[in-house]
C-alpha cells in the first residue's frame, strides 16, 4: 500500500470525477508517490477514458493547472439555458474569434463552454460551417455533454440530446429570420 497514502487529499478523492481544464472530465484513480530528482512529489492519476489518456498531476499543481469539482445541477442548468440564447458573433477576423473560442473551451468553465456551443451551432436551414468552426464547435458540444452526463449521471448520448434540445430553444433556429440571411451575407 505504499503507492496509495490516502484516498483523499485536496478536497479530491479517488474514484471522483474532475475537470481538468484542457483534457475535460477525468476520472481519479488513485494517488502515487514517485520521487522525483531526490524529491517525494505526491501525484494525482487522473483516467480520461475517452482519450484513452492517463495523467499524473502533483498535488501542488491542482490549483495552477485549474483542476475542479464537477459542475453543480445550478451551473448546468445555466449551462443549458445559455445555449438556448442568441448567439453572440462579434465582427473580427475568424482567426481572433477561433482563438477566443478555444481558449474558452480549455478555460474548463462549462458556461464559457456553452457559449461557444450556443455561438458555432448551426441548425439545418442555416448556411454550412466551415470546417475550424466545425470541429471547435464538436470539442465545445463534446466537453459540454461529458460533463453535464456525469453531473446528472446519464449517458453521453442522453446528455448530448439534452443540449440539443436546448439549442432549438433559441430565438433564431426555428422560422428562417431576415436577420440570419443578413448574418450569412456579411
Amino acid at each position: 500500500m505504499a503507492t496509495k497514502k490516502s484516498v483523499q487529499r485536496q478536497g479530491f478523492k479517488t474514484g471522483e470525477f474532475i475537470v481538468y481544464p484542457s483534457h475535460g472530465v477525468g476520472q481519479i484513480t488513485g494517488i502515487e508517490e514517485q520521487e522525483v530528482a531526490g524529491l517525494s512529489l505526491e501525484l494525482f492519476v487522473i483516467n480520461f477514458e475517452q482519450d484513452k489518456l492517463t495523467l499524473r498531476v502533483p498535488l501542488a499543481k491542482v490549483k495552477t493547472v485549474g483542476m475542479r469539482k464537477l459542475a453543480d445541477e445550478e451551473t448546468v442548468e445555466k449551462a443549458l439555458t445559455t445555449v438556448t440564447g442568441r448567439a453572440r458573433v462579434k465582427r473580427t477576423m475568424w482567426s481572433r474569434r477561433a482563438q477566443e473560442y478555444e481558449a474558452k473551451i480549455n478555460s474548463g468553465d462549462l458556461i464559457s463552454i456553452s457559449e461557444v456551443v450556443r455561438d458555432l451551432f448551426r441548425s439545418d436551414d442555416q448556411p454550412e460551417q466551415s470546417y475550424s468552426e466545425r470541429q471547435l464547435f464538436e470539442a465545445a458540444i463534446d466537453r459540454m455533454s461529458r460533463e453535464i452526463a456525469a453531473v446528472n449521471r446519464i449517458t453521453l448520448t442522453e446528455a448530448v440530446k439534452l443540449i440539443q434540445k436546448n439549442l432549438a430553444k433559441s430565438p433564431r433556429r426555428g422560422a428562417k429570420s431576415d436577420e440570419a440571411g443578413e448574418e450569412a451575407a456579411a
